[in-house]
């Protein structure tokens, strides 16, 4: 009986032995094998003013416009004014919701023709319940076209070149002021008067100095 048992013991062990040599060969290379989850894509919903229903822009199918909406709103600090423009001012209103896959992250509203520049107004209560000041924030000067870009109702207002304001951006400049020889006169009275005033500031000059100089020899005879 006591040898029975021991050989029960002894088979017992050895099977526990070799599962746990199994197991542990196994073990790295089910861990090797095993797929890494895919981090959820990031997207924008858009509302707002003329827009029927939401744009709905997913980085897996609209990766340049997501990234230009992204662009508008992912520089901002932690504090911004605590005051805005008042409403009349503001213009038209489009809220943006940056998502990862489908949970909401964060939501701005965003004012392309704001009076004296667009503007970013950032609520304190975010869809990811993360702590944020509310704050208003002067936005980059390409944000019409930018939103307009994506979707928006929004008229094409000016062309854009390299430079900016606010977290970087395109600095504007007016179409009718890249017209060749328009208010060319104007221009070229306002050169001549330019130097009409510097030869006047020489010649003042030229006397005061000539002058001065004449007073010293005079005393230092």
């Amino acid at each position: 009986m006591v040898r029975k048992v021991r050989r029960l013991l002894v088979a017992a062990a050895g099977t526990a032995i070799a599962t746990v040599c199994a197991l542990a060969l196994a073990g790295p290379t089910a861990a090797h094998a095993a797929p890494k989850p895919k981090p959820p894509v990031a997207g924008v919903d858009i509302t707002g003013d003329q827009l029927d229903e939401p744009l709905r822009l997913r980085a897996d199918t609209h990766p340049g416009e997501v990234n230009a909406i992204l662009d508008q709103v992912d520089w901002l600090g932690r504090t911004g004014q605590q005051r805005g423009p008042q409403a009349a001012d503001l213009g038209p209103k489009y809220t943006v919701v940056v998502l990862a896959g489908d949970a909401p992250k964060n939501t701005y509203d965003l004012f392309p023709l704001a009076k004296g520049g667009p503007r970013i107004y950032r609520p304190a209560k975010q869809p990811d319940r993360s702590k944020v000041l509310a704050g208003w924030f002067f936005g980059r000067l390409n944000m019409s076209e930018a939103l307009r870009s994506v979707g928006a109702p929004l008229e094409r207002q000016f062309d854009t070149i390299s430079g900016g304001v606010g977290g970087g951006g395109k600095r504007v400049i007016p179409d009718d002021s890249l017209v060749p020889g328009k208010d060319l006169d104007a221009t070229m009275n306002e050169l001549q008067r330019l130097l009409l005033l510097n030869v006047g500031v020489m010649v003042v000059i030229t006397a005061g100095l000539a002058g001065i100089a004449l007073l010293i020899r005079r005393r230092t005879r």
